[in-house]
């Protein structure tokens, strides 16, 4: 027996408290007033001003892949979000699952069958039709290690982040029904599966384009979202336009995109002042006066759902020693980085996700900042007088919404560390090759990095950055607790959310104490833009569409 399910019940979704919503919009039609002076007589009627069709988006970064299955990098997931649809969607501004390519489900009353009814007459941009064969063909690419479409240097991270490795998938089948009629079969339930299936590297691209262009498809993609992919110039621009197809009525409101790379917080607002974007993301704390004082443009908050970190390597000695881990978290001076760096726009991190998700531990208290019981943890590790070699230390070349100077933060954390007898040498590879080394940790010995959650379960921020099943993928830290692992995938399985949570209060409870990471903190990441952009809504995910923007 199965129960109908056009909406996602409060057992499967958890919904933000807080949507952000920008100021009012003004009528954009083109009546008068009544108030405006007529014409002279002779005169000719004013032109009619048209309203800007195109919006420059400036950011910190440039992608590493236009894939978004093969990415973890939220530079490269904001581009995926407007090229591809998921089945399921998030409501706008929130973390609500609301219907997307998919129309409506059903599942079985066990928990191991979704059956999910399709939107018809929807098309790729090269024009394949999207249907359930075309939603098999993706999770079988995903799920596939042999798959003939996995191409060289592919690695589906987020897949097996969120369905288990290899030889222990979540999805056991994926199968088409009928034309508009998919069904998924699971190995065990899963209690966020909605909230995973909509995340934005589970966008359904066309198997055509992907059998045709290969491994060229990273750089070329082709979805069914409100905007096609035009040209990527690299670390630079990528330019969207327009679907004039799309399947939603009246979006996208704009008819082109250009996403601009400028890595310097300064100059990109700089660039957005002198009318050379429109809106940018991750202003510098210090700006924020002066784009408040600024008429001619707007404040926009995005809701706080994320964590900076900096992560210990357990592949290289001494960071496999707990009590070294523990010191070192007792050296950083959150507070004193917070005051420096963040202009009261972020709040210390104690646990590895944020307080505004439920089944947050407010039990668990912080790492104190004490130079004492560094110096003292260290001494009962066997390094009375500091470590002997100096540490390599990945600080982030590029802006983040949690981390707006990684290089200024990290050089921060340089000095307190020098004050307990740790010598660290920054390192800032460019953007992918960070990645790419972070994930191998063969070169850091500590790295920093940060996570904006993707879906609303405290799974994604638990299970997906520090299960050992995350190993290789977004567990950088290389940290393997049996124990945390049972809770984990025990709180994946259980339906009910007050069990959830207090297992997830428990991971917490282990992760503090094993200290793989020192939490730093939880930002309420600031974007700025023209006064005249209207309907540009943040996501808490961070990753919103640009179907709904346009200019008065």
């Amino acid at each position: 027996m199965r129960m109908r399910k056009k909406w996602l019940s409060g057992v499967m979704a958890m919904a933000m408290s807080a949507v952000l919503i920008l100021s009012g919009c003004s009528s954009t039609n083109n009546e008068g007033t009544g108030n405006s002076p007529a014409p002279a007589e002779g005169s000719e009627p004013p032109a009619e001003v048209a309203a800007q069709d195109t919006m420059i988006m400036g950011r910190g970064g440039d992608s590493v892949a236009l894939d978004p299955a093969i990415v973890t990098d939220g530079e490269s997931l904001k581009i995926g979000h407007q090229v591809f649809d998921s089945l399921l969607d998030y409501k706008e501004g929130g973390t609500e699952v609301v219907p997307g390519l998919a129309e409506s489900w059903e599942i079985s009353a066990d928990g191991l069958k979704y059956d999910f009814k399709l939107k018809s007459g929807v098309k790729f941009h090269d024009g394949t039709d999207f249907n359930a064969d075309a939603v098999v063909f993706n999770f079988n690419r995903w799920s596939d290690p042999a798959s003939e479409y996995k191409f060289e240097g592919d690695s589906f991270d987020y897949y097996d982040s969120m369905f288990g490795p290899e030889d222990g998938r979540v999805i056991k089948e994926v199968k088409a029904i009928d034309e508009t009629t998919v069904e998924f079969t699971l190995n065990q339930p899963q209690a966020p599966f909605l909230q995973n299936i909509a995340m934005t590297p589970f966008g359904i691209a066309s198997p055509t384009a992907i059998q045709e262009k290969k491994e060229n498809f990273k750089s070329e993609p082709v979805g069914t979202g409100p905007f096609v992919f035009k040209e990527w110039k690299r670390n630079d621009s990528i330019t969207l336009e327009k679907n004039p197809n799309y399947w939603k009525e009246g979006l996208p409101k704009l008819n082109k995109v250009i996403v601009r790379s400028i890595p310097d917080n300064t100059a990109r607002f700089n660039a957005l002042q002198n009318g050379e974007i429109d809106v940018m993301e991750d202003l510098n704390p210090d700006d924020l006066s002066i784009l408040e004082g600024n008429s001619e443009l707007q404040k926009i908050e995005r809701p706080p759902f994320n964590v900076a970190y900096i992560g210990f390597n357990f592949k290289k000695k001494p960071f496999d020693n707990v009590k070294v881990r523990q010191a070192l978290n007792h050296a950083v001076n959150k507070q004193g980085i917070i005051d420096a760096f963040f202009a009261g726009q972020a709040q210390p991190a104690v646990n590895p996700m944020p307080p505004t998700l439920w089944g947050y531990n407010d039990s668990i208290e912080d790492y104190a900042y004490d130079l004492e019981k560094a110096k003292a943890l260290l001494a009962e590790a066997g390094y009375p007088d500091g470590l002997p070699d100096p540490v390599t230390f990945y600080a982030m070349p590029v802006s983040r919404p949690y981390m707006p100077d990684g290089k200024k933060v990290a050089e921060a954390i340089q000095a307190d560390f020098e004050k307990i007898g740790v010598t660290v040498n920054i390192e800032s590879p460019e953007w992918a090759t960070y990645l790419d080394d972070a994930k191998a940790g063969e070169k850091d010995d500590i790295y920093m990095l940060g996570w904006t959650g993707d879906n609303g379960d405290p799974d994604n921020f638990l299970y997906t950055l520090l299960d050992k099943d995350a190993i290789p993928g977004n567990n950088r830290s290389f940290y393997v607790n049996e124990e945390l692992h049972t809770l984990l995938t025990s709180a994946q399985k259980e339906t009910d959310q007050d069990k959830r949570a207090e297992l997830y209060k428990q991971a917490q409870v282990i992760i503090k104490e094993d200290a793989p990471w020192i939490p730093l903190v939880h930002t309420t990441p600031i974007l700025a833009g023209k006064a005249s952009l209207k309907g540009f809504v943040p996501s808490p995910l961070g990753t919103e569409s640009y179907a709904n923007a346009y200019f008065e």
